[in-house]
């Protein structure tokens, strides 16, 4: 591997000049500077920024290092760490991401993400649910997005899902109809209690009581069978029992387009549907285009970045907008 003092010797210069070269070139001579630069591009060096970090060199690019449980993995939450990478070169920062397999995080994570001596951590997820953040990693600047964790004084950015649920509602039911069908997320998800907030206030608001309504909640074993059944349960001689679906989330709602457009049923004329999430190139390409929400993950990224670059105080859940994004399935 090269080293400085290659560097050096190629460039007939003291290992000082390179460091200048790299560090403050402006204190060296235009022809000295050209000469150290000859020899780097000659022999392709690369400086180790954690070495420099370790040595107390004063560098001006941060960095933040990003633990992805399952968003580095799952397409639907690229955007997420797309975000925070350009949030972070906009402010001239970097990016160490490292993905992760377990939760909490392993010794060996930890120790690999600290190496690197970030300046301050990401821990984002897939999926809004709660992870452990070992002691080891409070002792730096630390930021959750899309997740949360025991310790409540950390800030969260996360999906304002009680809102999102509300606004999406209203809007159905200000269209007219009157009898809606709801399949939900399982109970155990975090987003099932925001969300049954949400639905809740945008039926009363509309005369429609909780026990007059039909809901279910998916279990954790078999969600997308269950949503054929019950959708067979409540479709008689072809004719549904109600007029539109609410369903807890898009691919709920792909699986009720294959069941509904399957027994001759159009969509909306004769069940409109509602989704929940917005899924990257799919909730697009359904036929007709879903209805649904937005999980907000470029702008939950982008907020968790700013909060480390701009050293905010804010602790606890910081719920970020998820806008309603009408197409022709309602």
């Amino acid at each position: 591997m090269t080293s400085v003092k290659d560097v050096a010797q190629l460039a007939g210069v003291s290992l000082m000049t390179v460091s200048r070269a790299l560090n403050n070139p402006e204190k060296l001579s235009p022809e000295t500077y050209q000469r150290v630069r000859r020899a780097i591009d000659e022999l392709q060096f690369v400086p180790s920024l954690s070495a420099r970090k370790i040595r107390g060199d004063n560098l001006q690019t941060r960095t933040i290092g990003v633990f992805a449980l399952d968003t580095a993995t799952t397409p639907f939450a690229v955007e997420l760490l797309l975000s925070i990478e350009q949030t972070a070169q906009q402010a001239g920062w970097n990016v160490f991401i490292l993905n992760l397999l377990s939760n909490p995080p392993t010794d060996q994570n930890i120790d690999l993400m600290l190496s690197h001596r970030p300046d301050g951590l990401i821990f984002s997820a897939m999926g809004l649910r709660q992870v452990c953040i070992p002691d080891r990693l409070k002792s730096k600047p630390l930021v959750l997005a899309n997740c949360l964790a025991d310790d409540r004084h950390l800030a969260s950015y996360v999906p304002d899902d009680e809102t999102g649920q509300y606004r999406a509602v209203h809007h159905a039911l200000s269209q007219g109809y009157q009898r809606p069908l709801f399949i939900n997320l399982p109970k155990q998800s975090l987003a099932w209690g925001l969300r049954q907030k949400g639905m809740l206030r945008a039926c009363q608001a509309f005369g429609l009581t909780p026990d007059a309504l039909l809901q279910y909640d998916l279990s954790d074993h078999d969600a997308y069978g269950e949503t054929a059944a019950i959708l067979d349960r409540h479709i008689t001689d072809g004719r549904p029992q109600f007029d539109i679906l609410i369903c807890g989330n898009d691919r709920i709602a792909l699986c009720a387009y294959q069941v509904l457009l399957g027994r001759g049923l159009k969509i909306p004329d004769d069940v409109a549907v509602l989704g929940y999430d917005n899924m990257i190139g799919i909730a697009e390409l359904f036929i007709p285009p879903l209805t649904t929400v937005q999980l907000p993950y470029y702008e939950i990224g982008h907020k968790a970045t700013r909060h480390l670059i701009d050293t905010l105080e804010e602790s606890g859940a910081q719920p970020v907008d998820c806008p309603l994004v009408i197409r022709a399935s309602l």
